[in-house]
């Protein structure tokens, strides 16, 4: 079989990979209340969703680092095992305890393999054709966020909640099997010491922040002595960890690639673009479902614009770095960003749908940028050996991201929610029933409400939505800063032989490393 098909399979199998951990918390959510009604457990329902993140998020530095030293083909089959596995027994778990810990098993595997997987990309093509690849895998995580609500929906509705974990087992068979029949990485990797003390100082650290912010949105106040316990354990942690990667011979996170300008404000956007995509993808649906009072499944469609969008920006933004600057397509991703935000902040429940599907596509384009252009801005110059340590910090920077936006803004929303009905309802009986603004979701409770009640809540949740993406303003912002403290670095290639070429911040142009054929190697030429 030829190297191009050979190529060509295992990018196939690595986009299931993707498509599957990518998918896997929306296509959950759709079907959070069946599981509840059947399972049981209302109070807690939230961890089946943390559980995977916090899981992943720990997992994707040291999955990284493993492939750095011992293989990428090792570790992703061994992390998409264990998250075939884990989606198997949440597919048979009996009570919401056995399926929050089949998750966590579930998220241990999930991280393993988007980070991998954009590293194999980058070991497998030349620079010249891995912004079309990344650009790709960018819009597969797009699509993954669009219809993984849809799908999940649709097989609550006609099969079984327990299909939303048993559609990964098929998808998973298939991407296992291309990568170990098609992937022949090079045994090109140096032996290094693992740093367990700093594997379980970053675990202890994310886990504690964490269930602090899980807390903090679920009502405790920030006074209370349990909350800041986990504050302090997460500070304590971090600082030993900080201080232990520093004198670590080989450290899960190598603390020097932050020295580097490019490296480290790529990751500070991709945790404030994570941040800001979580929120369009979960409370845009809210809206349209609770304000406008459209069906689940119009809901989702209605995210549809901002899929076709990301599709769009991360073709486009892939095709071109090696024409343009990382930075300044960057900058063109967050102007686009910037505009369809403010826009979406200034939606009422009069807002024509058309209006609300150009904002989605502005807002998708802007986000669709930002996938290629942030894993290989992450990858640039570095040595063989450390992409899988960079790449697996994209990732995990922009889990952070959209784990923090979840838990921030979601306790901005709902505070302001409670404060309005509170403000519009003064000692009404329906405080005493309603606590969060799900009740607008369901049409058996919307249709018990007189027209004028109903009137006044959905004006309350569309201003409690709109404050939320004014508040998120201040995170675009946050990483306009860091889009332009990127630097000038750019994708470039050889005209005359179309060799592979690297540009430097000193805007100086640099051999590259051989990139590797399908054997990883660097030894076929493309």
């Amino acid at each position: 079989m030829s190297e191009d098909k050979n190529r060509r399979l295992v990018v196939g199998g690595l986009l299931l990979g993707i498509l599957m951990a990518s998918m896997d918390n929306t296509i959950v959510a759709t079907a959070m209340g069946t599981i509840v009604s059947e399972l049981g457990g209302m109070d807690k329902f939230v961890w089946v969703t943390s559980a995977y993140m916090i899981a992943s998020v720990a997992g994707m530095p040291i999955w990284g680092k493993l492939s750095d030293m011992y293989g990428r083909k090792l570790f992703y089959l061994s992390g998409l095992g264990l998250f075939i596995i884990g989606s198997m027994l949440c597919g048979t778990a009996q009570d919401m305890t056995q399926l929050i810990l089949y998750r966590g098993l579930q998220g241990l595997g999930g991280g393993a393999l988007m980070p991998i997987a954009f590293t194999v990309i980058f070991d497998i093509f030349p620079p010249a054709e891995r912004g079309k690849v990344s650009g790709l895998f960018g819009a597969v995580f797009g699509l993954s966020a669009i219809f993984g609500p849809l799908l999940g929906a649709y097989l609550t509705d006609y099969a079984s909640w327990r299909w939303v974990f048993y559609v990964n087992m098929p998808l998973g068979f298939i991407s296992f099997g291309l990568l170990l029949k098609f992937y022949h990485e090079s045994l090109r990797h140096r032996e290094q010491k693992i740093d367990w003390p700093g594997a379980v100082l970053l675990v202890a650290a994310v886990l504690s922040l964490m269930f602090a912010l899980q807390m903090g949105s679920k009502g405790h106040t920030w006074q209370s002595p349990v909350l800041l316990a986990f504050l302090a354990a997460f500070i304590l942690c971090l600082c030993v960890f900080l201080r232990v990667e520093s004198r670590a011979a080989d450290p899960v996170i190598q603390l020097a690639l932050f020295r580097d300008r490019l490296f480290a404000f790529s990751q500070g956007a991709a945790l404030l673009y994570g941040a800001v995509f979580i929120l369009c993808t979960i409370y845009i649906p809210i809206y349209v479902q609770g304000v406008f009072g459209s069906s689940a499944t119009g809901a989702g469609m209605i995210l549809m614009p901002m899929m076709l969008g990301s599709v769009v920006g991360s073709q486009q933004a892939g095709s071109k770095a090696a024409r343009i600057s990382y930075r300044n397509l960057m900058l063109i991703s967050v102007v686009l960003l910037l505009v369809g935000v403010v826009m979406l902040s200034s939606m009422s429940p009069l807002t024509s749908r058309w209006l609300v599907t150009l904002y989605m596509i502005i807002t998708g384009v802007g986000v669709g940028i930002s996938f290629p252009i942030l894993a290989m801005s992450s990858v640039h110059d570095l040595d063989f050996n450390l992409r899988g340590s960079a790449n697996s910090q994209v990732a995990f920077f922009r889990t952070i991201g959209m784990t923090l936006g979840i838990s921030i803004f979601g306790s901005v929303q709902s505070h302001l929610f409670v404060t309005g009905m509170k403000s519009a309802f003064p000692g009404a009986h329906i405080l005493s029933t309603v606590h969060d603004s799900r009740f607008l979701l369901q049409p058996a409770v919307r249709s018990q409400i007189p027209p004028q009640v109903l009137s006044k809540l959905t004006g309350i949740l569309a201003t409690s939505i709109d404050r939320v993406f004014q508040y998120s303003i201040i995170t675009v912002l946050l990483a306009l800063i860091c889009i332009i403290l990127m630097g000038n670095a750019r994708l470039q290639v050889g005209p005359a032989t179309n060799t592979p070429y690297r540009g430097g911040e000193d805007g100086d142009v640099h051999e590259a490393d051989g990139a590797g054929g399908i054997d990883g190697g660097g030894e076929t030429s493309l």
